[in-house]
């Protein structure tokens, strides 16, 4: 692939003979202001890019020119083809005020933070181009790979978007080197792939990934910038932890190789510090391992009292340490309110049949039982993990905001009724929804691996997620005021139950209201990735909610403060 390389030098003039200055710049350019691109400068920039800047229009809009069903309009595969589209489609709306609105099946349709235009890049070129074009007009930029994003990184008001959907390449070799070094099998996937296209590629060539279940989280996004949780994270490790290569076209729009020989501080910080904040990645290289037989095992709790609830996810902390032996991975999802609840368990096992695996979940179900909590649908599947662990498709289009923390193994080995405590305060604060994943990735071997992870992955037993939703009748002032009372009351239970202001949690499942993110989301790395930013991004092109240097920032990105 060609690299089209900008020097700082020609990025400085362009700057300096358009009147413009990142360094002196207070604010981003938009659409009124002086320095903000003409038409023709828009049509001359379309011109060096092949023709491929698009308009961006919020997805309800593009949905009533393409006349969506309503099947199409909750699909994440679907949505992603929508270059404005967001899976959570709250992140495409701006609540104000004023607010900026467009809602399905609304009247009136407004921008709100969808970006006004799209670089819909095939080749590098395309975003080195698109990032001369913004450096030079001093506009704001954003990343976008699907769209699966639950803290509205992947878009931006009045921004230029550097869209990767289609860099579609994946390509699977035995000995994948770096400095000459061998690193044995791995899959170089482009930032376009989701992970149900590489589950199928893998299920061809007989191997196996570090992926999640998520149909439309592109494996060389932002997943493993975050660090990347997987069922079978208990056994490898986290995503980060088996990458072995990224490609990058970076702010001054060079186009480099990223490992650890070439940039290896870039590299560390790619594994965990952040998704969007480091350049656009154009291609990762995931090592893979044999396939393998798994089960994955599936059980339906119910309860009819908050403290039969609160009750089953003690008994639930109590037994998590069962499957330590096997090193399961397991996700939790509880549904409920004050009065009834239903927990569902699936469980995934490396080498283990079904009635095996049945023989691992007995002594927890039978302590459910004793509670008085109704136990059904045991079911057990054996198939190799990419018949079963990849989802076919994602839930979308729909408003939701996220509130987490990893729970430390501390907590479910000596204070195990803290956690149905935690449940129970949760639910009476109306939360419908938590979410626990036995995914942490705290394998003994991994423990030194040199990356931007959050130390809290290592010691962590679980990843645990409160959400909250609602429908498009609520106003825009009552949304605000949600998100508001949501990251107030949420927030300290999870905190509290993780272990205080410096506990841990999963950047790409998290509050964006987080007060303190550095600490939260990046922990004691946080000031070796400001130094790293320095060097690779100085004027913060890349700038995204709860990513590094964004407190310099207001919440649009657009103004420093």
């Amino acid at each position: 692939m060609l690299s089209f390389l900008v020097s700082v030098t020609a990025v400085a003039w362009a700057l300096s003979s358009s009147g413009l200055s990142l360094g002196r710049a207070h604010c981003r350019n938009q659409p009124g202001d002086p320095g903000y691109p003409t038409s023709a400068d828009w049509s001359a920039f379309n011109n060096t890019i092949d023709g491929r800047l698009l308009n961006v229009v919020p997805s309800a809009e593009a949905c009533l020119k393409l006349g969506c069903t309503e099947a199409q309009w909750s699909s994440g595969i679907f949505r992603q083809a929508i270059p404005g589209s967001m899976n959570a489609y709250n992140w495409e709306q701006d609540y104000g005020p004023p607010a900026e609105l467009c809602l399905q099946n609304g009247t009136t349709c407004e921008q709100g933070f969808v970006p006004l235009y799209a670089v819909n890049a095939t080749a590098a070129q395309h975003i080195q181009a698109g990032i001369r074009f913004a450096q030079a007009h001093n506009l704001r930029v954003a990343i976008k790979s699907s769209g699966h994003d639950y803290l509205g990184r992947s878009t931006a008001k009045n921004s230029l978007l550097l869209w990767t959907a289609y860099f579609q390449n994946i390509s699977f070799t035995e000995h994948f080197l770096v400095a000459d070094v061998d690193q044995g099998p791995s899959v170089t996937v482009g930032s376009g792939v989701g992970l149900k296209t590489l589950y199928a590629a893998a299920k061809a060539q007989n191997k196996v990934f570090i992926g999640g279940t998520a149909a439309t989280v592109s494996a060389a996004g932002g997943y493993t910038q975050g660090a990347g949780h997987s069922a079978f994270s208990p056994i490898y490790g986290l995503a980060s932890d088996n990458v072995l290569q990224y490609s990058v076209v970076l702010a001054n729009g060079s186009f480099v190789t990223v490992n650890a020989a070439s940039h290896p501080d870039l590299f560390w910080a790619l594994r965990g510090g952040g998704a969007g904040s480091w350049g656009v990645i154009i291609d990762a290289t995931l090592r893979t391992v044999p396939s393998f037989n798994i089960t994955l095992h599936t059980v339906n709790i119910l309860t009819d009292s908050l403290n039969q609830t609160g009750d089953l996810m003690t008994a639930h902390a109590s037994h998590i340490k069962d499957w330590d032996g096997v090193r399961a991975g397991q996700y939790f999802y509880l549904a409920g309110s004050t009065t009834n609840s239903a927990l569902v368990v699936n469980t995934v096992f490396k080498d283990l049949d079904g009635a095996s695996s049945k023989a691992q979940l007995s002594s927890f179900l039978s302590s459910a039982t004793a509670l008085g909590a109704v136990v059904q649908g045991e079911t057990t599947i054996t198939a190799p993990p990419n018949d079963i662990v990849g989802f076919a498709d994602d839930p979308s289009g729909f408003n939701v905001i996220l509130s987490s923390r990893l729970i430390p193994n501390s907590v479910y080995l000596l204070a195990p009724n803290s956690v149905g405590a935690a449940y129970k305060r949760l639910l009476s604060q109306g939360v419908q929804t938590v979410l626990g994943h036995l995914v942490a990735g705290g394998v003994a071997a991994n423990a030194n691996i040199e990356s931007a992870v959050h130390p809290a992955w290592r010691t962590a037993k679980t990843h645990v997620i409160a959400t909250a939703r609602w429908g498009n009748t609520v106003s825009a002032a009552d949304v605000r005021a949600l998100r508001k009372n949501f990251t107030a009351t949420v927030r300290p239970v999870l905190s509290e139950l993780a272990g205080g202001a410096s506990s841990g949690s999963y950047s790409n499942e998290g509050d964006v209201l987080e007060p303190d993110f550095s600490v939260t989301f990046y922990g004691p790395n946080y000031s070796r990735l400001e130094r790293i930013k320095a060097v690779y991004d100085p004027n913060d092109l890349f700038i995204v909610s709860t990513g590094v240097r964004s407190e310099h920032w207001d919440a649009d990105g657009m103004c420093k403060i």
